[in-house]
């Protein structure tokens, strides 16, 4: 496996973490607020956002260059 899915892997499981400690100690109680009245929907909204983070801070394989297609 890539270092990169590692990221990723490590973002889904922050962000899920981040995402129930929110609903736990932040919340809506009203249940007016769609993403953090219920449990599972913030540690999934938290897992994808952290999934998204890790996928952009990861570090990309770098492209490797061909031979010159140029005229000489």
């Amino acid at each position: 496996m890539s270092k990169s899915i590692y990221f990723i892997v490590a973002g889904v499981a922050l962000g899920a973490l981040g995402g129930f400690a929110y609903w736990h100690f932040i919340g809506c109680d009203t249940g007016s607020c769609p993403i953090t009245s219920i449990w599972y929907h913030a540690t999934a909204y938290g897992a994808l956002m952290g999934g998204l983070l890790g996928s952009i801070i990861s570090p990309q394989k770098k492209k490797e260059e061909g031979p010159e297609t140029g005229e000489n």
